[in-house]
């Protein structure tokens, strides 16, 4: 994503809060499986969105996370903890309490390793993620 410029500091991005990490990193993944649809298919714009909600819902980056987890290295593993703990006041509308901390804290992971530019290691774990 070289045309996506990220001003921080990477010691800066490692200092925001778990949610700010979350929040860029649920775009960033649902930006990498709708490049991946479309790239696989030539379906119109409905079907890949019905296809994509498969997963990039709640339920499913929690299924992910768990099939992933013990291919993370430490960093990574602390990273995914404090996404899970983190305080959110937000109220998952289609998933339950414990699904929709579980992928806070994969887009957490997400949006940290994009954030800090670990480009190899983010492209290693969303394709992870679709195999």
């Amino acid at each position: 994503m070289e045309f996506i410029k990220r001003e921080k500091d990477i010691n800066d991005a490692k200092l925001l809060s778990p949610l700010v990490w979350a929040y860029i990193g649920d775009s960033v993944y649902e930006l990498f499986i709708r490049t991946k649809l479309t790239n696989n298919s030539n379906a119109k714009p409905h079907k890949l969105h019905i296809e994509s909600i498969k997963y990039v819902k709640a339920k499913s980056q929690a299924e992910i996370l768990k099939r992933i987890s013990n291919k993370l290295n430490e960093e990574e593993k602390d990273i995914v903890r404090r996404g899970r703990n983190t305080e959110n006041h937000h109220i998952a509308k289609n998933a339950n309490v414990a699904d929709y901390t579980q992928s806070t804290a994969f887009e957490a992971l997400i949006g940290y390793l994009y954030l800090t530019k670990q480009d190899n290691r983010l492209e290693e774990i969303l394709n992870m993620c679709i195999d």
